[in-house]
C-alpha cells in the first residue's frame, strides 16, 4: 500500500514559492512559476524603466541568493557531556559552518526568534572568509575542520588588493541575513555590528533583505574609551556602527518598544511627596514651535515666549506641582518628571551610545580577563554591558530566543545569563587555533599562541575558538550563581552542544540514463542499501541513536531543546516520545527493526500526533492500523 515518506513530507519547501501559489494559483503550472504569467498579472509592459528604483548589485549575486535556498545536507549531532546541565536546559551551542547550520535550523526555527545580533568579520583586509560550496557545503566543511581524511580546505584570503574585495564579503553575508531574516519572529530585531570598510554597502544589503521601511535606526558606539594617535590617519577610528533591522517594524512596535533604563539624575530638593525627580525646559527650543502666552513668576515677573504645552496644560501642571522654577524663583519653568514614573516607561535610545554607559572594547578585554585569569586571548570580544542594552531596545522577554551565528567568545551569551532567563542559539565555526599560533602574525599570532596555551592548561584537546566560547559560558555561569546564589534554581547556566555532521539518512541519487548499464547499476545500488540509513549507523549505538532523534526533530521542524522521552512499556518497542512546547503535535519515533503487534493495539495518539519508524520495520496490515490513529511516517 501507499505509505507517506518521511523525506517526502520533510523535504523543504521555498516558503515564497509556496505562498505566491496560495494567492495566485494561476502563476502555477506543472509545479513551476510562469513568468509570463506573472508578467500578465502585474501588467509588466505598463511599467516605464524610468520608475525603476535602483539596487547593490556584484557579479554573482545571483548565485549567492540560491545559496540559502539551499535544502541542508547536514544534520546537528550532540556532543553529550561538553554541555552544562544537559538534561534541563534551554541553551544551545552549536559547532559548525554558520549557513549549512542555519540551513539546519531554518525548518525549526523558522519565525520563532525574538532577536539576532552578529558580529561578521569586517572585511578590513586581513579578514579570511570561508569559501561556500553548494554542491557539498558539509564535505567541505569537514574538510575544513579536519574530520575527514582528505586534503583540507583553507581560508579565503580577502586583501583590499584583491579586485572581488567587496563581492567576496557580500557573498558570505546575502545568504545568512536572507536565512536570519526567515528564522526571526514576526516581531523581531536584528542588530548587526560593523565598522568603516562595508557600513555602507551592508546598509543597502540589509535594506534589500529587510526592507528600507523596516530599518530602526544606526547606532555610532564609541567603542574606545581613550583618544587615538594614529599620525597615519586623518581620523581616527574611536566608533563603530550597529545597524537595527526589524522583521516588520510595525508588529515590533505593536509588541512593545523596547527600553533603555534611565540615566537622568534624579534628585527631590524640594521634598515632593512624589520622591525624586528630573526636570526639562518648559520653553521650547529655537528649532521647534509651540504655544504663545504669558507666565507669570513666582517673583512677579512676566514671562513670555513660546511653551511646550497649551496654558490651560501649564495651569494643570502648575497646580499638580510639576513646574518648579530653578535659582530660586527667578529662573525659566521646567516639568518635572518623576523617578517612579519613568522606571516604569524606561528610556527611548538614541543613535549615540557612549563608552560609559554602553561599555567599551576595552571593557570588553577586562571581562574575559577576570573570567579566564590570561589576558589577549581573543581579539576585541564585545562588552557585555553593549549587549545588555541591545537586548532591552529587542524587548527580548522570559523564554525568548536570542541567536548569534557569529558568535565569537561568546559575549552574546555571556550577556545573555547576566540578563535573565532568555534562550540562546550560539553558532560558532571551529577555526583551528593552533593554525594561526603557527602560522599567523602579529597581535593575532600572540592571541592564538595565548589561546592555545589556556586550553592546554585546562586539559583541553581541541584548540578552537568553539572552546574559548564554551568555556567562556561555563565559567560566566558559575559566576552569576556564585554572586546571586538565590537564582541557583531559577535562572538557567546550562547549555547543550551540538555539531555539524553528515546526514544520518542515506542520500537518495537517481539513476542517470535508461540503457541497461544503468538500470543494473541501479538495481545494484537498491540491493546494496538494505537500509536507509547512512553506512556505519549502529543501532546499538546511544551517539547514534541520539543522532538520529535529533536529525528527525529538526527535519520535523522541532527545537533542538524539544523534550525526549523514552517509553518502553509498550511490549516490546521503544518509543521516543518527543514535545516541543512551541509546535502543537507530539512526535512518536520507533527505531527498532519491528514493530510489534501490541505495540499498534496499546499506543495512543492525540488528534494531530504523529508515529514515525523504519519503513522496513511495519508491514501494510499494522501500518493501515496505526494509520487509523494518527499520520504516521517511515524513513
Amino acid at each position: 500500500m501507499e505509505r507517506n515518506s518521511f523525506m517526502d513530507a520533510t523535504a523543504p519547501k521555498d516558503e515564497r514559492f509556496e505562498a505566491l501559489k496560495q494567492l495566485y494559483p494561476e502563476l502555477v503550472r506543472d509545479g513551476k512559476l510562469n513568468t509570463e504569467a506573472l508578467k500578465d498579472l502585474f501588467d509588466a509592459e505598463s511599467y516605464d524603466e524610468s520608475d525603476v528604483g535602483y539596487n547593490l548589485y556584484w557579479p554573482g549575486k545571483r548565485n549567492a541568493k540560491k545559496l540559502a535556498r539551499k535544502a541542508a545536507e547536514g544534520t546537528l549531532e550532540p556532543v553529550p557531556g561538553d554541555g552544562v546541565n544537559e538534561d534541563k536546559t534551554n541553551n544551545i551551542y552549536i559547532e559548525g559552518d554558520n549557513l549549512e547550520v542555519l540551513r539546519c535550523l531554518k525548518k525549526s526555527y523558522g519565525g520563532r526568534v525574538k532577536m539576532i545580533y552578529i558580529d561578521p568579520p569586517y572585511n578590513t583586509g586581513k579578514d579570511f572568509i570561508y569559501p561556500d560550496n553548494f554542491a557539498e557545503p558539509v564535505e567541505d566543511y569537514l574538510k575544513f575542520t579536519g574530520q575527514v581524511d582528505e586534503k583540507g580546505v583553507s581560508l579565503v584570503a580577502n586583501p583590499k588588493s584583491s579586485g572581488a574585495y567587496h563581492r567576496k564579503w557580500l557573498d558570505m553575508m546575502l545568504p545568512r541575513l536572507q536565512l536570519a531574516r526567515e528564522i526571526l519572529r514576526q516581531d523581531g530585531i536584528i542588530c548587526i555590528s560593523i565598522d568603516d570598510n562595508e557600513q555602507a554597502n551592508l546598509k543597502l544589503l540589509c535594506d534589500e533583505v529587510f526592507g528600507e521601511e523596516n530599518f530602526e535606526g544606526h547606532i555610532h558606539w564609541r567603542r574606545r574609551h581613550n583618544q587615538p594617535n594614529d599620525k597615519t590617519k586623518m581620523i581616527g577610528l574611536v566608533a563603530e556602527h550597529i545597524l537595527v533591522y526589524a522583521k516588520d517594524s510595525a508588529a515590533y512596535k505593536e509588541a512593545g518598544v523596547g527600553k533603555l533604563d534611565l540615566t537622568a539624575d534624579f534628585t527631590n530638593p524640594d521634598n515632593d511627596p512624589k520622591g525624586p525627580w528630573a526636570s526639562k525646559p518648559w520653553k521650547v527650543g529655537s528649532d521647534q514651535s509651540g504655544s504663545k502666552y504669558d507666565i507669570v513668576a513666582p517673583n512677579g515677573k512676566v514671562l513670555s515666549g513660546e511653551w511646550m504645552g497649551e496654558k490651560s496644560t501649564y495651569e494643570h501642571f502648575l497646580a499638580e506641582g510639576r513646574i518648579y522654577f530653578p535659582k530660586g524663583g527667578d529662573g525659566m519653568p521646567r516639568k518635572k518628571y518623576y523617578q517612579s514614573e519613568r522606571e516604569e516607561e524606561g528610556q527611548c535610545a538614541t543613535n549615540w551610545w557612549t563608552h560609559e554607559q554602553f561599555g567599551h572594547n576595552q571593557g570588553g578585554n577586562d571581562e574575559l580577563t577576570n573570567l579566564f585569569g590570561e589576558k589577549n586571548i581573543f581579539s576585541n570580544p564585545k562588552p557585555t554591558k553593549l549587549l545588555l542594552n541591545l537586548y532591552k531596545i529587542s524587548n527580548v522577554k522570559k523564554n525568548d530566543i536570542v541567536l548569534d551565528f557569529f558568535s565569537g567568545s561568546a559575549s552574546a551569551a555571556d550577556a545573555l545569563l547576566q540578563y535573565g532567563n532568555a534562550k540562546f542559539v550560539m553558532i560558532q565555526m571551529p577555526f583551528d587555533l593552533d593554525v594561526e599560533a603557527k602560522s599567523g602574525v602579529g597581535d593575532s599570532k600572540k592571541q592564538a599562541e595565548n589561546a592555545v596555551k589556556f586550553l592546554k592548561s585546562i586539559k583541553k584537546s581541541k584548540h578552537t575558538i568553539c572552546e574559548i566560547g564554551k568555556e567562556r559560558i561555563r565559567r560566566a555561569g558559575k559566576k552569576i550563581l556564585k554572586e546571586h546564589p538565590e537564582l541557583k534554581d531559577k535562572l538557567d547556566v546550562g547549555f547543550k552542544v551540538y555539531r555539524l555532521a553528515k546526514s544520518n539518512i542515506a542520500a537518495y541519487k537517481p539513476t542517470i540514463g535508461s540503457d541497461q548499464l544503468a538500470l543494473d547499476l541501479a538495481i545494484g545500488s537498491m540491493e546494496k542499501q538494505v537500509t536507509p540509513l547512512r553506512d556505519g549507523f549502529d543501532m546499538n549505538n546511544p551517539n547514534d541513536v541520539q543522532g538520529l532523534l535529533v536529525e528527525i526533530i529538526l527535519r520535523q521542524g522541532f527545537a533542538l531543546d524539544s523534550k525526549i522521552e523514552k517509553v518502553t512499556s509498550l511490549a516490546g518497542n521503544t518509543i521516543y516520545r518527543i514535545v516541543d512546547e512551541g509546535r502543537p503535535i507530539v512526535l512518536h519515533v520507533c527505531l527498532d527493526e519491528k514493530i510489534k503487534t501490541e505495540t499498534v493495539k496499546n499506543i495512543t495518539f492525540e488528534e494531530n500526533d504523529k508515529f514515525i519508524c523504519l519503513n522496513s520495520a511495519i508491514d501494510d496490515e499494522l501500518y493501515a492500523q496505526l494509520s487509523d490513529k494518527g499520520r504516521v511516517e517511515t524513513i
